[in-house]
């Protein structure tokens, strides 16, 4: 079975409430983080499959439409593939943020579904996310956790930001 590395998207990868930018609803609104395309191109080294999961209660409330969603991710991959990365898939959860559906973290459902549909070890895979959802949602399913930014967090590792956590993440999906 194969290993994988679950990144949650904003905060993690792109700028998210910050002085340029509020919400992702355009992909000219996309701004990655310093370091991240790198990080992801480090990544894609190792023997992993590395997905994008991430929570997009925008589509649900009627500020996004998914076919925008869909340049917005276009747009993410270009800007990490220009860097050495890439992404075996990107999933999202569209549905409102209290719809009580699986997918939406802090539900595993959208790694869940990934790791059966790509045979994915859970156990020796790692979710990073820079909320406790995130962290909660790769717990539920089995795997090990990275959380990015301060403060408390219950995950099995802490760093500022996804490129200082790099070898870390290969060490914890060997």
């Amino acid at each position: 079975m194969k290993r994988a590395v679950f990144l949650d998207r904003d905060g993690v990868l792109n700028e998210v409430l910050t002085d340029r930018v509020k919400f992702v609803n355009k992909p000219e609104q996309l701004f990655l983080l310093d370091g991240a395309a790198e990080a992801v191109a480090e990544i894609s080294k190792e023997d992993v499959e590395i997905f994008v999961v991430t929570n997009q209660g925008g589509v649900g409330l009627g500020f996004l439409k998914e076919k925008e969603l869909h340049r917005i991710h276009q747009h993410l991959e270009k800007l990490v593939e220009e860097k050495g990365g890439r992404f075996r898939e990107i999933t999202y959860c569209p549905h409102k943020p209290k719809a009580g559906c699986e997918c939406r973290k802090p539900n595993a459902g959208m790694l869940l579904n990934l790791a059966g549909k790509y045979e994915i070890n859970l156990e020796k895979s790692v979710m990073v996310g820079d909320h406790e959802r995130d962290i909660e949602a790769g717990q539920k399913a089995g795997c090990k956790t990275v959380f990015i930014g301060e403060g408390e967090t219950n995950a099995d590792y802490q760093a500022a930001s996804l490129f200082d956590a790099v070898e870390k993440i290969k060490e914890m999906v060997q």
